[in-house]
C-alpha cells in the first residue's frame, strides 16, 4: 500500500470524519472505499455508453425479439 498526499477542503475533511466515525472506519479506509466505488461507477457508465452506442448503430429490428413475447408473460 502508498501513502498518498491529498489536497481537500476543510468542510470535506470534515463531513468524511464524520461519516467514517459512524461507519466505525479510517478516514483513509473510508477514502479507498468511496474511491473504489467512483471508479466502479465510472466503469458501469463506460460499459452503459457502449452499449447504447451499439444499439444505435445496429438498432433493434422490427420483430427481432417477438419469439420471445410468450416468455415474458406473468401468469397469476
Amino acid at each position: 500500500m502508498r501513502t498518498v498526499q491529498l489536497t481537500l477542503e476543510d468542510d470535506l475533511v470534515t463531513a468524511v470524519d464524520r461519516v467514517a466515525g459512524q461507519h466505525r472506519q479510517s478516514r483513509s479506509a473510508f477514502t479507498r472505499d468511496a474511491l473504489r466505488a467512483a471508479l466502479a461507477k465510472l466503469e458501469v457508465q463506460a460499459l452503459e455508453q457502449q452499449h447504447r452506442e451499439g444499439y444505435l448503430r445496429q438498432p433493434v429490428s422490427s420483430g427481432e425479439f417477438s419469439d420471445f413475447e410468450d416468455e415474458q408473460t406473468w401468469i397469476d
